[in-house]
């Protein structure tokens, strides 16, 4: 599925422009209504790549391991080796690329939409409506989430709660979602969890005993 870039001011009038012409917004991706405009577009963070990565530079080390142990075979064949491993690294880091870019998560005046994509052959949609959203909330723990600046989304829901990680700069994205929520007039619950206080509790079994 071919996902084009998320719209900016000019092409969201322009979209708009045309609805009120009754040609309808235009489309961004394959699955979107005639009548729904894409508000909001955003991937995970590109460490989820970090696997394709490393499989990706053993190739050109295994390339030049011939000619590494036998110099004898020449500069030419080192080079050769070497644009060979090259090519190797990238098939094997092709299918990590893949499943990061094309998978997406969308948010449009009428709903949230996850797009997952696995490798080459394998992509799943799951689609949820803005209405029945509760909460929008994130969560950065430890250290190399805190230095790369990825997160959790966590969205809870009247079907259950939505969990997204290894989200790139997510008290950003959290805050565009509840942005474009509010936007569309629907309210979030936040829920605030507190510890007892414990002092209090115990001055008010005194009294009571007094």
């Amino acid at each position: 599925m071919l996902m084009a870039a998320p719209p900016d001011r000019q092409t969201r009038n322009q979209s708009q422009k045309n609805a009120n012409e009754g040609q309808g917004p235009e489309k961004y991706f394959a699955d979107q209504f005639d009548d729904e405009e894409v508000l909001y577009v955003f991937h995970k963070h590109p460490i989820v790549m970090r696997k394709g990565l490393i499989l990706g530079m053993l190739g050109p080390l295994l390339g030049i391991l011939p000619a590494a142990f036998k110099p004898e075979l020449g500069f030419g064949f080192f080079f050769g080796g070497l644009a060979a491993g090259c090519l190797l690294g990238l098939l094997l880091f092709a299918p990590s690329w893949i499943s990061w870019h094309f998978s997406v998560f969308i948010m449009t005046d009428k709903r949230f939409i996850q797009i997952t994509q696995k490798g080459l052959f394998h992509r799943s949609v799951a689609d949820l409506g803005l209405p029945q959203i509760q909460s929008v909330n994130y969560e950065v723990s430890g250290l190399e989430e805190t230095l790369l600046g990825f997160g959790t989304i966590k969205m809870q829901t009247y079907v259950g709660d939505l969990t997204i990680h290894k989200v790139h700069h997510p008290a950003k994205i959290q805050k565009r979602l509840l942005n474009i929520l509010r936007q569309e007039g629907i309210t979030t619950n936040q829920v605030v969890t507190q510890q007892p206080n414990r002092a209090h509790e115990d001055t008010q079994e005194i009294t009571q005993e007094t």
